[in-house]
């Protein structure tokens, strides 16, 4: 019987198709509003060829190299992160109130916390796989430890986006956890309560934030331009000249499209750094409804695809790390297509593969490359009972 193909070409093709979406999308918002100077198609297309080499270089790790290698790459994460903190200004810039980025001459900006993400992924995994191994007899206790790691594994990096400050990071972090935790195995008599309790505590805060902001201020520290994020997405054209403009103007754009859009390179609403966080209201301004599907559909297919190679493989290792790459994918694709439609906050959170971006789309591409790894290495255990 002949060997199936290492490389994952399902994958390939669905990555080749965000790829022409993203070019097609930041071609039109840099030529039509005539608000930018560089020319931002030409830096994507140079960081996905930088992400293909990401690829080619992680595709060869097998399951016990990527295991040996976690640690480091956590760690060397962590000092980023203190690192882009700590620096001067001149270093790392901060941007729009945020100090996330170092800047790189000839580079460009580089945000460590994309890639943080990917190494938490990584350091989770691990937790989870060396605890079953060590503890083969689960009990509420064994299940109480293992969460307790995985939320200091999380909270670490957590806490140092924090201080930067970047919310939409931050909740990818903790996206990435819940995700984690419900494969870990651990009991629901867990599970429920402290998510009920998480649940109720979230819906409190939001209270907070709608009547007595105040209080929030005062005791949690919380700035008011923070508060500004809610009120804009509650009654976004109430604060349509000021907070809510970015909002209410995606609106407008994607509502303009209507069901077929109005063509390629003809966009009439003005959108303010539209080719980042906001690209998916270019799309659906020149594509309209048909295209903004055909791209969530899209997606469906990249994250049911990862789900799937996540079933297939016999390694539980490998299993973990598709649920986290998952995880991050589908809340990321979740929030900033909400935020554009006005179905959630604005965080600031990009469109993967397809927003404009080199941290970002690499840190996605090392997080597809470990998918990619995976189908390298797991065929010839498709056969075996071994893991």
């Amino acid at each position: 019987m002949k060997q199936p193909s290492k490389i994952d070409y399902s994958l390939v093709l669905i990555l080749f198709l965000l790829f022409l979406a993203s070019c097609v999308a930041i071609y039109s918002a840099q030529t039509s509003s005539g608000q930018y100077g560089g020319n931002f198609l030409v830096k994507q297309i140079v960081w996905y060829a930088v992400g293909c080499g990401i690829i080619a270089a992680v595709i060869t790790l097998d399951s016990d190299q990527l295991k040996r290698v976690t640690w480091y790459a956590y760690g060397f994460g962590l000092v980023l992160l203190i690192a882009v903190i700590i620096a001067p200004e001149s270093i790392a810039p901060r941007i729009n109130g945020a100090k996330s980025w170092f800047r790189a001459p000839g580079i460009g900006s580089l945000q460590p916390s994309e890639f943080v993400k990917v190494f938490l992924i990584l350091a989770l995994s691990r937790v989870i796989w060396d605890h079953h191994q060590n503890n083969p007899i689960k009990s509420l206790g064994t299940d109480f430890m293992l969460l307790i790691k995985i939320g200091f594994v999380t909270f670490v990096p957590l806490l140092l986006v924090m201080q930067q400050p970047d919310l939409g990071t931050s909740l990818v972090f903790l996206a990435i956890m819940v995700g984690m935790i419900f494969i870990a195995g651990i009991t629901w008599k867990l599970l429920v309560p402290i998510f009920g309790g998480g649940t109720i505590l979230a819906g409190g805060i939001l209270s907070l934030v709608i009547w007595k902001p105040e209080l929030l201020e005062k005791y949690l520290g919380v700035q008011e331009y923070q508060f500004g994020r809610i009120y804009s997405w509650l009654d976004p054209f109430n604060y349509q000249s000021t907070i809510g403009y970015q909002l209410t103007q995606s609106l407008l754009a994607i509502g303009s499209g209507q069901t077929e859009g109005k063509g390629l390179g003809k966009l009439e609403v003005y959108m303010p750094e539209s080719h980042t966080d906001f690209i998916f209201s270019v799309i659906g301004e020149q594509f309209g409804f048909i295209g903004a599907s055909i791209l969530i559909s899209l997606f469906f297919m990249l994250i049911y695809h990862i789900t799937k190679v996540g079933m297939e493989t016999k390694n539980n290792y490998y299993t973990y790390i598709c649920v986290g790459v998952i995880s991050m994918i589908t809340f990321h694709v979740f929030q900033n297509i909400g935020m554009t439609i006005g179905l959630l906050p604005i965080t600031g959170i990009p469109l993967p593969f397809v927003s404009y971006g080199g941290s970002s789309l690499m840190g996605n591409m090392l997080a597809i490359a470990l998918i990619f790894s995976i189908r390298y290495h797991y065929k010839r255990y498709m056969f075996s009972t071994s893991e």
